[in-house]
């Protein structure tokens, strides 16, 4: 992964720096992890304020939903098809993956009455958030962009085609599509809170029952703003763990090209790829593969822990 980035960067080569303008690692960077939003795929116009144009992230988004729903639904109707004790692997994944999430995360937490009404949004949950993850491990429009200048030559300029090379690939490192998953979570915690309790009493167990009523002014939008932290919480952990590990990727490649430039020598960027670069980028990749696995669980874990808490209010 780190090669192919550092390859379809577009900076110059180590042996180029001293000629052409500087290796600016900053820009490279953010190009690299953000939005191509100023310059979309295909722009559409706005509704009601609203930008509905497709860029990368949107294009991902897609991507991702299109292969859970295929590979989720092929592997289900395979297995209900041939039964459950039919050899076959990944139905078994599968339904070793469900258990664990309602055995191990949902029940636990909302308890065996509303485990069954709150598995599938915490399973859709962790499933979508770990592809997304791990796609974004993948630099598929780096391996384009590298693809095109060796084999394909097209115009770089063409709108579409050109549109593609542009931003970061990880989704979930948007912080928009993380707060549109964390309001899902949101809204969850109420419908949750007033199925269990009725929706009048769900907004009445926000705060404890029979305290002396001048604690309720400062109380009840203390609890107020916990309620609202709890999404920001999650749009904020997933969003900025995706996005740290591929700047600190990033930044690790980009010592090659500073050093080069610094010292006017393409052997310094070569030696300080092998030595330092490489054995640093292989190591954090390895530890990002750790992460989308890690962020995947903690975002369901806390959704069921917000949803157990609102219908186990008074335990």
């Amino acid at each position: 992964m780190w090669f192919t980035i550092a390859l379809g960067s577009g900076s110059v080569s180590a042996g180029q720096a001293a000629e052409s303008e500087p290796f600016n690692a900053g820009k490279t960077i953010l190009e690299h992890v953000a939005n191509n939003a100023g310059n979309p795929i295909v722009r559409l116009p706005e509704v009601m304020g609203i930008d509905f144009s497709i860029t990368k992230h949107v294009l991902m988004l897609w991507l991702v939903a299109a292969i859970v729903f295929v590979c989720v639904t092929w592997i289900a109707r395979r297995r209900l098809k041939q039964g459950a004790t039919a050899s076959f692997r990944p139905g078994t994944a599968l339904e070793m993956l469900t258990g664990f999430i309602r055995e191990s995360i949902v029940l636990p937490n909302v308890g065996a009455k509303w485990v069954n009404t709150w598995t599938p949004l915490v399973l859709t949950f962790f499933v979508f958030i770990l592809t997304a993850n791990l796609i974004g491990l993948i630099p598929i429009f780096d391996i384009l962009k590298l693809a095109n200048h060796w084999i394909f030559r097209a115009d770089i300029h063409y709108p579409v085609f050109g549109r593609m090379l542009e931003g970061g690939t990880t989704a979930t490192a948007n912080f928009n599509v993380t707060a549109g998953l964390a309001i899902v979570t949101f809204f969850s915690i109420i419908i949750a809170g007033s199925k269990a309790n009725g929706f009048v009493n769900h907004w009445k167990n926000i705060v404890p029952h029979g305290l002396a009523w001048p604690i309720y002014i400062i109380l009840i939008p203390i609890e107020i703003m916990g309620m609202l932290i709890k999404p920001f919480a999650l749009t904020m952990r997933l969003a900025a763990n995706m996005t740290g590990g591929h700047i600190a990727l990033l930044a690790l490649i980009s010592l090659i090209f500073l050093l080069a430039e610094m010292f006017k020598s393409a052997l310094v960027g070569i030696a300080a790829g092998l030595v330092v670069s490489l054995p640093l980028a292989v190591g954090i990749s390895g530890l990002e593969l750790i992460v989308v696995l890690v962020q995947a669980y903690v975002f369901t874990l806390l959704t069921a822990v917000f949803i157990g808490l609102v219908i186990n209010v008074h335990h």
